[in-house]
């Protein structure tokens, strides 16, 4: 992966490049694996090599994703690298047009539901995941009184954790240290709601 960044995005064509369910995929799988080629990847996500190109070319015309720079692959095999460390979304990015709207609500929606489906396929298989992941999996809900700025900076707290521990991971990972090491996908929501 390039440098360490945040890659916010506000222009509604980027976000509908975002917001396609197999695009989702195909950059999740790409981050987790830093570089790969698109028969890589299709072979991670269950989809024809040819598909999963146009859909690494749309993510590139994006500026999502870019060939890797370490010189892999030859002419008939390119390799891809996510751009940024973490691509987000403001709400108070979206809010002038009703269009702008509807696209960041339904990308959203989009993503709610790939991240339940996410955690639904680990608890169709936790059973074959040894007793110290499913000890260590959690999942919580906590009911808190909040301020907006308050949860605004729960919200930049919990960011720095997290980051903290992103990096701990990858730092182990090249150097060496694979033992035991999974993919691991933590969740996070904060919102206000009415009983």
């Amino acid at each position: 992966m390039a440098e360490e960044k945040t890659h916010r995005v506000t222009d509604v064509d980027t976000l509908k490049a975002l917001g396609h369910p197999l695009r989702i995929k195909i950059y999740r799988a790409l981050f987790v694996a830093g570089t790969a080629t698109a028969s890589q990847l299709a072979d991670q996500v269950g989809e024809a090599v040819s598909l999963v190109s146009y859909h690494l070319r749309k993510l590139a015309s994006h500026g999502i994703i870019e060939e890797a720079k370490d010189g892999r692959g030859d002419a008939r095999e390119r390799w891809w690298q996510p751009v940024s460390t973490v691509i987000s979304t403001r709400d108070e990015d979206w809010r002038d047009e009703p269009e702008r709207v509807a696209v960041h609500t339904a990308v959203s929606r989009l993503y709610a539901h790939q991240r339940t489906e996410m955690y639904d396929a680990y608890l169709d298989s936790k059973e074959s995941w040894d007793d110290g992941w499913r000890n260590s999996a959690f999942a919580s809900e906590y009911l808190l009184a909040l301020t907006s700025d308050e949860l605004r900076r729960l919200g930049a707290e919990i960011n720095e954790v997290i980051e903290k521990w992103r990096a701990h991971g990858k730092a182990a990972r090249e150097s060496g240290d694979t033992q035991g090491r999974e993919n691991v996908a933590a969740h996070l929501y904060g919102f206000p709601f009415l009983i």
